[in-house]
């Protein structure tokens, strides 16, 4: 058996957390959501969950959702658990104190394009090749950021990825990417789930499985990407959790398993405890929408960071407004 790369350093993984059959994952995800996850997986028969250096926590092969497995999985769940007008995660306010009037914003995988809430004073794209939101909205594109780098790049001020990055087989290529939107001096923003945190800890959580979740992620791993890439200035922030996140919060509270180091196994006591983690989590996040406990981890972590003011040749320099 080979030791994995870090999908980030490119380092050996310190450790298997462990392996899960990918036939546990595409029945949890045909029964539990109606999704059919066989296609995204490949052929792969097992996966491995790895720890790397950074404590990043990564699946391999990383199998990544394909256009049919987000189409039907977005038709599956509740518009009230997305973020939207006047309900934002709470990443949202905390990335939009870094937005200036008139500032040009490029949000990647904007789903609905609940961002552009909080940044009504800038120039708010939406960019997601599966978009979810408005058909034929003016602030939305289409596309993938590869494909809008093409005729865009350096015509940022600011670029944002809220709970993307995990979703990508290639980190950081991805963050390159975002750099090359942004002018010199412009501002990368990044949120991502991360361990430990509730979501870690509720038995066979799929939304944080392959083909979805791909890497879980720590403030260590978070300040390598930006190493990595080139970014300056890097700042991680805990962001606290929002109405639309506190079922996440309240079902690991419900739930009687609380999983340590093997996080996904077919078992009734899990498949039960699941399940009264999910009803609990309704319940209670209808009484408290916005839980607060001081020793929490908060519900995901966020990314700030510089690309550095060195201007290449033919770089677009437009200034700030």
């Amino acid at each position: 058996m080979t030791t994995p790369l870090c999908p980030v350093t490119g380092e050996p993984a310190i450790r298997r957390v462990q392996w899960v059959s990918a036939r546990l994952l595409a029945d949890l995800w045909r029964y539990t959501l109606r999704v059919d996850a066989r296609p995204s997986f490949r052929g792969t028969k097992r996966f491995g969950l790895w720890e790397s250096p950074t404590g990043l926590y990564f699946f391999d092969p990383m199998r990544q959702g394909d256009a049919g497995f987000y189409t039907t999985l977005y038709s599956r769940l509740s518009d009230r658990y997305y973020p939207r007008e006047g309900h934002p995660r709470a990443e949202f306010r905390l990335a939009a104190r870094h937005v200036a009037p008139g500032d040009r914003v490029l949000d990647v995988g904007c789903g609905f394009g609940a961002f552009r809430y909080e940044v009504r004073h800038a120039e708010y794209t939406g960019l997601d090749p599966h978009f979810s939101g408005e058909p034929g909205a003016s602030w939305a594109r289409v596309e993938s950021l590869d494909d809008h780098l093409r005729t865009h790049a350096g015509e940022y001020d600011l670029v944002t990825a809220f709970q993307v990055l995990e979703h990508v087989d290639q980190p950081v290529a991805m963050a390159r990417a975002m750099m090359r939107a942004v002018r010199p001096g412009g501002t990368v923003i990044i949120g991502v789930p991360h361990v430990p945190a509730a979501h870690t800890r509720i038995p066979n959580y799929l939304i944080n499985a392959v083909p979805h979740h791909l890497t879980w992620w720590t403030k260590a791993a978070l300040e390598a990407l930006a190493s990595r890439v080139g970014l300056v200035s890097p700042e991680v922030e805990i962001t606290p959790w929002t109405d639309v996140d506190a079922i996440v919060y309240w079902m690991e509270r419900c739930s009687p398993v609380k999983c340590r180091d093997v996080h996904y196994r077919h078992s009734w006591a899990w498949h039960a405890s699941a399940l009264v983690g999910f009803v609990g989590g309704l319940a209670m996040g209808k009484l408290k929408p916005q839980p607060f406990r001081p020793d929490d981890e908060g519900a995901s972590l966020l990314l700030l960071a510089r690309k550095p003011v060195q201007p290449a040749p033919g770089t677009n320099m437009r200034r700030r407004k």
